[in-house]
């Protein structure tokens, strides 16, 4: 479930404004909150299946529990007027087992849905478009792709593609489910998030997967200025 809240209902001591996103879990609720500038993008996450009950409660009672979540007081939650400003977004995962036939070649979200989680789905598909651009452009200046030059552009990118998905399943079961289900602990978080969190260089090597993945593409030296 995601809505907004302009930023000037919130106050400037609100430590949202010293962090580009934050995560805030608490009694099997789990909120994450991104600064857009003017105004925050607040996803709330669900058990999947639970929308309908959710809408059930009154829209005041969504204001609250929100609040409350996130420390935000009135002005900010009355910035949700009806749950109509509440979207939900049905989260899921999976490939496609071929990207391409005759005439037709998938990529990013066409070829693979992605999870929110990371908000990586761009970063790939912007990756698969400079694969296909840099093996294709011969054969597309000769006016000669056959079904192996696609072919090559689905091999190039399937692995970081699992990769992804993998780790975004890992994450999934170790922060998002027992977050959800109540069970999920600052003092008792998994051993992988600890040894993220006290490891520097380890913070390091998942931002760099995070945001660059395991196979980097770079453009063409003909498509670069």
């Amino acid at each position: 479930m995601c809505g907004t809240s302009p930023a000037g209902t919130i106050p400037a001591r609100d430590p949202l404004r010293e962090v580009r996103v934050s995560l805030t879990v608490r009694d099997g609720r789990f909120a994450a909150t991104l600064d857009r500038g003017d105004y925050y993008q607040t996803s709330y996450l669900i058990k999947k299946g639970t929308d309908g009950t959710l809408r059930a409660h009154g829209i005041e009672w969504f204001r609250d529990r929100l609040g409350e979540l996130l420390g935000w007081d009135r002005t900010a939650t009355d910035a949700i007027r009806s749950w109509d400003d509440v979207k939900l977004l049905e989260v899921t995962r999976g490939r496609l087992d071929r990207w391409y036939q005759k005439g037709l070649l998938c990529i990013g979200d066409a070829a693979h849905i992605m999870s929110p989680i990371g908000g990586v789905g761009v970063n790939l598909a912007v990756q698969d478009a400079v694969a296909a651009a840099r093996l294709l452009a011969g054969p597309l200046r000769e006016s000669a792709v056959t079904s192996r030059d696609l072919a090559r552009v689905q091999k190039r990118r399937r692995l970081p593609t699992a990769f992804t998905q993998k780790s975004q399943l890992a994450e999934h079961e170790m922060l998002l489910r027992p977050g959800l289900d109540g069970t999920l602990r600052a003092d008792r978080l998994p051993v992988p998030l600890r040894a993220v969190q006290h490891v520097p260089a380890l913070r390091s090597v998942a931002g760099y997967l995070g945001g660059i993945g395991i196979r980097p593409e770079r453009a063409p030296e003909f498509a670069r200025r």
